[in-house]
């Protein structure tokens, strides 16, 4: 995170130079705004010269006057800038003389190529918004293993030899000296080195292929143990053999991912690593029991390392440096900021936002929580992400209920490491010391996955025409004389493209059938005994009551694809929410309200499933 390019704009948003025209321009909601996801919004947003009085209609960051990051201009939407359509206009200028020192300046980088590209704001996956590449872990060096593919290999081979630590023998276990630092960092400049993809992939196979569990010792010291009970032998005997098969149950890989663990910026570069794991694993790219082994392995060593005793909670402000508030804004997967007008109502009065960093990468935000101060649990996300707060200042006596509206991991490779509970409830506590008033806690969550489970009922469905399970004859009656058959080809259209909700007819006959219907696929859809939603999954876990579905919640074009426009609200009792986890997790036993458990009943009297 050092100083970037550009009028001495420093990359942590700490700059001396933001003047009070720049701040003004901060507070100034009545202008027009111009989002930066535009290549004009973008332009603007840098400094470029022009017309002053539209460079001030842009809402930029505080200590930022161009927020120029790297050097390239920012996007706050979830997609990079895109280049314009056309080529720019070619400007004439007057050919250097032969010899000259720009000539050969120019000369030598483009011989450079790649590597001259403007650097990400952080290298990694940390650089792009979450959603548009799931792992892609940016070029760390610009070249790639010289050679032939069996060259590549081979060289992969001894790499991995060198770099990844023998499993010393049980006895001297204690005193076997730690590998030089120098292998460990050679090992991650090889890796990103390496394009993503096959290359990778490559590597992670053979690394978790030929460096796992040696399988020999396991069966050799399972045996010892059977052979210690048999005999009953003295306790000491029994548990030594134990803890020797113990230690050769670790495979030979877990030593290279303790000693990366311990170099500057090594757990950044496991986050990153897992990262590929996770998206190889979710598109094939690698597949196998090894490369599962050996994700799980990584998983749970990353769980230690990001336990709560590392993390440290921080408060986001419109004060903050640029840099996080970009990062926030690109890491939000729920509810995406579309302008810094939007950002900074998010961060203003009536809002929270908060954020976990470990103490390894200070700054550096691992998951977001949102949070909207109001005087009742909401029940659309319209009136928290849309509306403006009608005063700067808080009343506090007007607020009573804290609503967690969005929460985003922003590492893939943490996947599967509990960090949401724990920011959950550090931020309960926080809230409580600062506003002792509020008295509910609730959310305003997604349902994901619905309108897909939903047409999928229809299609099974469309196989037998004449048999209706989801609605009732009167619904069914209504539903094809709007759409104009009698079948549900027509209403699967609908669902996928959306359209359905330009029919106020449409949308008021589906009320109905569509409440009981959510309310069953939240209560009753099933995974090993658990809800199948993995929001619902989520919050049930952590102890919440399924507390009101609401419809029409989220009139996004997001919202209506995923959820048909409905989101639910899980509230937290805060003296019940240690026996609900409980009796969730032991007896799978979900806690919900009267509504909920009305609109399951009602699903269970009218639907056939």
């Amino acid at each position: 995170m050092g100083a970037t390019s550009g009028k001495g704009i420093r990359a942590n948003g700490l700059d001396s130079e933001c003047t009070l025209r720049h701040r003004k321009a901060l507070s100034d909601e009545e202008a027009p705004v111009t989002p930066l996801g535009s290549r004009r919004g973008a332009a603007a947003s840098v400094g470029q010269r022009g017309d002053p009085s539209a460079r001030q209609s842009i809402p930029t960051p505080p200590h930022s006057p161009g927020f120029r990051l790297a050097g390239r201009a920012v996007s706050l939407w979830c997609q990079p800038i895109s280049p314009p359509a056309t080529a720019p206009k070619a400007v004439l200028r007057p050919a250097p003389a032969a010899g000259c020192p720009l000539q050969e300046a120019r000369r030598a980088m483009s011989r450079l190529g790649p590597c001259l590209r403007p650097r990400p704001l952080l290298p990694g996956p940390w650089a792009a918004p979450r959603g548009l590449r799931r792992v892609s872990v940016a070029a760390g060096l610009c070249r790639r293993p010289a050679g032939s593919d069996t060259a590549s290999v081979a060289g992969m081979e001894e790499l991995l030899s060198r770099s990844v630590p023998p499993l010393p023998p049980y006895e001297t276990k204690e005193k076997a000296p730690p590998p030089a630092e120098r292998l460990s960092a050679e090992f991650v400049r090889y890796y990103r080195a390496l394009e993503a993809g096959p290359p990778r992939a490559e590597l992670l196979t053979r690394l978790a292929r030929d460096f796992g569990v040696d399988h020999g010792r396991v069966a050799e010291f399972s045996a010892k143990v059977l052979q210690a009970r048999e005999q009953q032998r003295e306790l000491g005997a029994l548990l030594q053999a134990e803890d020797r098969l113990r230690y050769y149950l670790n495979p030979q890989y877990r030593g290279l991912f303790q000693h990366l663990g311990r170099l500057e910026g090594g757990l950044r570069f496991l986050v990153e690593l897992r990262g590929d794991l996770v998206e190889g694993l979710a598109t094939k790219a690698v597949d196998g029991p090894h490369v599962k082994e050996m994700n799980g392995v990584l998983k749970n060593m990353l769980s230690e390392w990001f336990s709560t005793g590392f993390l440290n909670l921080e408060r986001v402000t419109w004060q903050s440096p640029c840099e996080v508030l970009q990062k926030i804004s690109d890491s939000e997967a729920v509810h995406p900021v579309r302008n810094w007008v939007d950002m900074k109502r998010r961060v203003g009065s009536y809002r929270r936002c908060y954020f976990f960093s470990h103490c390894a990468i200070p700054g550096e935000p691992l998951i977001v929580l949102h949070v909207a101060l109001t005087s009742d649990i909401s029940s659309s996300i319209q009136a928290i992400v849309k509306e403006v707060p009608p005063l700067e200042t808080e009343d506090t006596d007007k607020i009573t209920t804290a609503i967690f509206y969005s929460i985003s991991l922003t590492q893939q490779g943490l996947q599967g490491v509990e960090l949401g509970t724990y920011l959950i409830k550090r931020v309960v506590k926080e809230l409580q010391k600062e506003l002792p008033q509020i008295k509910a806690f609730s959310t305003l969550s997604p349902i994901p996955g619905f309108t897909k489970w939903l047409v999928g009922l229809l299609s099974s469905q469309t196989k037998e025409p004449e048999r209706n399970e989801l609605f009732t004859e009167s619904e069914w009656q209504e539903i094809s004389e709007i759409t104009g058959d009698s079948t549900t080809e027509t209403l699967k259209k609908l669902l996928n493209n959306n359209e359905w909700v330009r029919s106020e007819k449409l949308v008021k006959v589906l009320h109905s059938p569509f409440m009981r219907l959510c309310a069953w696929y939240l209560y009753g859809e099933k995974h090993r005994g658990y809800a199948l939603n993995p929001v619902a999954n989520f919050h049930l876990q952590n102890g919440s009551v399924m507390w009101r579905i609401n419809w029409m919640a989220d009139t996004s074009p997001r919202g209506i694809a995923a959820s048909c426009g409905m989101m639910v609200n899980y509230r937290y009792f805060l003296e019940d929410t240690a026996s609900n986890s409980a009796a969730y997790l032991g007896t799978k036993q979900i806690k919900a309200s009267e509504q909920v458990l009305s609109l399951v009943s009602q699903f269970q009297q009218n639907s056939k499933l």
